[in-house]
């Protein structure tokens, strides 16, 4: 080879050098190499996510509420670094927040090992460290550079390149999540209210207390005062003098209303929103919050239009606030970040989120169940994931909260709850009561899925002397519910040999619709292939876009809510609901196609586009209210 080749060479490894120490800010920042994350899903599937996939930069997220859970996974991983588990009784003071805590600070010790080690390893195949530089995206300023030191012949420059590249591994984020609904208040021995010791409390300030950095709270399902109230008194969230946050808070929101008024609360108080995380009302794993027909489409494009405005009102406001509370005077707003989860499928999705939409990052939620390196689902569940077709996930209404649910049927939990039903002891024991909100029967507020409620609301049924098809009906709403604490929890206890609630094993898992289209168990690096378009891992040729198959959830839920309201008085009572969400509807469909026309969406889309509008407008022959 000649001296003009080695000369390229080195003047194309130099200026690979120059564009990343032209990001080195973003590095030193800890900013996500990867442009999606790992969303919470259940309490059990993403608990121990971090220490799977944070060593190769992927972020993810842990459910923190139910703090037995949270113990369990303490005694699992604690041989791990060595060390004995000593518990945390329930009888300790404020055991809630320090099983977070030290669970965090433990998972936190075992993902910053994992990179050490990884930093040491060699650059050959199938080594960790190769395995998280070949994962990277392809447009990747630090991928590009390590290819280029895999083609340089060069020894030495080969050596000096690896080592930069090890300076510049940085795990992915431990991040966080609390349902903001979960929040019932605890009681001390003597029965008084625990000041501060509700289960979102607890779990935010077990959070707090941790040692965690360059790390995520996502608060979830709505606004809770008393939780946006406490954070206040956190450390970790507040702005520091060069503009930093060493804990961040993230809201989950529906669209662009619930971010302007859940960041302009959080302002008040000199907090910072630091990202908004956009999910579908309907087409999305877990808890749904429908929106009034609005679609997932036209609410981007409204965060899109108007992120700066929303910057500039929170900041305002937030600039304020900081100057007299803690003397702190700020130039330029912090950063927002902007991301978006449910149902995407394919790279040419996720890629029409980040360029178009300006997504900076994406939610791979259901997909993730079948990657055992990266979620933790027990081996029979797993298996009803692979084949679960269109028919097996439905938007249930098993959550004792009241919120539809999607929910995978054939479970062992269905199973279980059936089986109670057959034998006249319908209901669960009830141990958590984290969802233990109902006052009907009771002073104490007990759950709708417990053996206690049930038995009681069906004697009351009894009572009323129904119409047979209204006890039917009414009594099939009761039955349906179940208990999510410990079903959204057994499939770690199951899958790590340890008992959670002794004799309660029953596992429910509630994916989102767009789990159909995957059937099979794949690795973590074929998942992230996948989602940057380096494989094809879909099962259904045939799969609708996401916006598309969001489309027709929301058709249906209007059909639903159209037939519950049967009967001219009813249908009067909501008809300037009913109508608004139909043309809403409609206003969405126009927006898609214009989307499709500036964005060169495959043809199928506008087919199936054209189709759903003709299923939606001939709801107006049967509901002539809508054209009213």
């Amino acid at each position: 080879m000649g001296s003009s080749f080695f000369n390229s060479q080195l003047i194309d490894i130099g200026l690979i050098f120059l564009k990343i120490n032209n990001q080195a800010n973003i590095f030193m920042n800890n900013s996500p190499l990867h442009t999606f994350h790992i969303p919470v899903m259940g309490l059990a599937y993403t608990v121990d996510s971090p220490i799977k996939v944070a060593q190769y930069g992927i972020a993810s997220v842990i459910s923190i509420v139910e703090n037995r859970l949270i113990e369990m996974m303490r005694k699992h991983y604690y041989p791990s670094v060595d060390r004995p588990y000593f518990p945390i009784n329930t009888h300790e003071e404020d055991f809630r927040a320090k099983r977070i805590t030290d669970y965090l600070n433990l998972v936190h010790e075992i993902v910053t090992a994992q990179v050490e080690k990884m930093k040491q390893a060699a650059f050959e195949t199938g080594s960790e460290i190769v395995k998280y530089f070949e994962m990277l995206p392809d447009d990747s300023v630090l991928k590009q550079f390590y290819l280029k030191m895999i083609d340089t012949p060069i020894l030495t420059e080969k050596e000096k390149m690896q080592t930069y590249l090890r300076s510049q591994i940085i795990p992915g984020s431990i991040d966080v999540n609390i349902m903001t609904k979960t929040d019932r208040e605890n009681y001390n021995k003597a029965g008084e209210l625990v000041e501060d010791g509700s289960d979102a409390v607890a779990a935010l300030r077990g959070y707090a207390n941790s040692c965690l950095e360059n790390s995520s709270v996502i608060f979830s399902a709505g606004t809770n005062l008393r939780l946006y109230n406490y954070i206040d008194q956190c450390k970790g969230f507040q702005i520091d003098e060069d503009g930093l946050f060493t804990k961040k808070v993230v809201i989950k929101v529906s669209d662009y209303r619930s971010a302007l008024i859940q960041g302009k609360y959080l302002a008040k108080k000199g907090i910072w929103v630091s990202e908004f995380r956009i999910e579908s009302g309907l087409n999305c794993g877990g808890h749904a919050f429908a929106t009034d027909g609005y679609l997932l489409g036209p609410i981007l494009e409204e965060f899109k239009a108007k992120r700066q405005e929303l910057t500039n009102s929170l900041f305002e406001i937030f600039s304020k606030t900081n100057a007299q509370k803690h003397d702190i005077y700020l130039e330029h707003p912090p950063a927002i970040t902007f991301s978006v989860q449910g149902g995407i499928g394919t790279h040419d999705e996720d890629e029409l989120l980040h360029s178009y939409f300006e997504m900076d990052s994406t939610g791979w939620g259901s997909p993730f169940l079948l990657v055992p390196e990266a979620t933790t689902v027990d081996e029979e569940t797993l298996e009803l994931l692979c084949v679960a077709k269109k028919e097996d996930v439905v938007l249930s209404r098993v959550s004792p909260l009241g919120v539809r649910f999607h929910y995978l049927k054939g479970t062992s939990a269905e199973k279980e709850k059936l089986d109670r039903i057959a034998k006249g002891r319908p209901g669960s024991p009830c141990t958590e009561k984290h969802l233990a909100f109902n006052t009907e029967f009771t002073e104490q507020p007990i759950c709708t899925a417990s053996r206690q409620y049930q038995k009681l609301k069906i004697d009351h049924l009894q009572s009323l002397n129904l119409p047979e098809m209204v006890y039917e009906k009414q009594l099939g709403e009761v039955l349906d519910k179940e208990c999510l604490c410990i079903g959204l929890s057994n499939a770690a206890a199951i899958n790590h040999s340890e008992t959670l609630i002794k004799n309660l094993n029953a596992v429910t898992i509630c994916p989102g619709p767009n789990i159909v289209n995957f059937s099979k168990v794949v690795s973590l690096q074929t998942m992230v292939d996948h989602i940057y378009g380096r494989k094809d891992i879909l099962c259904n040729v045939t799969r609708s876009n996401m916006f598309i198959s969001e489309l027709h959830l929301y058709i249906n839920y209007l059909k639903e809510k159209l037939e519950e309201g049967i009967g001219e008085e009813v249908l009067d009572k909501q008809k300037k609901y009913l109508t608004g969400f139909f043309d809403n509807l409609l206003k969405g469909i126009a927006y898609y196609r214009q989307l499709s026309a500036e964005n060169n969406i495959e043809q199928s889309f506008n087919e199936e586009l054209s189709s759903a509008e003709l299923e939606l407008r001939l709801l107006i022959f049967e509901y002539p209210l809508l054209s009213e």
